[in-house]
């Protein structure tokens, strides 16, 4: 069995017959058949260089189609998670309410700020520490015996 096998080396290799095709050279003298207009034609905005970005053949552009939004939105908007003066009724007297607090209850979902509102009435006293206050919550916190703490930040 001194069968040889013949081994493959790299000034053998060529590529497949019909693989390559030599490009087209357009516009290079008068004298072949793609010379002066290249195939383009005579005049006209298709025998030009190129199109204007966003052209669509006539057609009304999407950039006109589309409706044109009103003002912006603002990147620096401080957004607060909202509760009511009535869901703080859940905690026990006495008790410190910290945005903590409201996340483990389940009264705010979203991390960051937490503003107490006016709505409802609250029926005992606890200190309540938010980052923002309504003037009403303010005031309902303060009747039933309890007191505000802002949070900075």
């Amino acid at each position: 069995m001194s069968e040889e096998k013949e081994q493959l080396k790299l000034h053998d290799l060529v590529p497949s017959p019909g693989s390559k095709k030599r490009k087209i050279r357009v516009g290079r003298g008068e004298g072949g058949r793609r010379g002066k207009t290249a195939g383009r034609g005579t005049k006209g905005l298709k025998a030009r260089s190129r199109l204007r970005p966003g052209f669509e053949g006539g057609q009304t552009p999407l950039s006109m189609r589309l409706p044109k939004l009103p003002g912006f939105t603002n990147p620096n908007k401080e957004y607060y998670a909202i509760v009511n003066v009535e869901s703080l009724n859940v905690f026990r007297k006495g008790s410190e309410v910290t945005p903590e607090s409201l996340r483990e209850r389940g009264l705010i979902r979203k991390k960051g700020l937490v503003k107490v509102l006016a709505e409802g009435e609250l029926e005992k006293a606890l200190t309540v520490k938010a980052h923002a206050f309504s003037a009403g919550a303010k005031d309902k916190i303060e009747k039933a015996g309890g007191t505000v703490e802002v949070i900075e930040g």
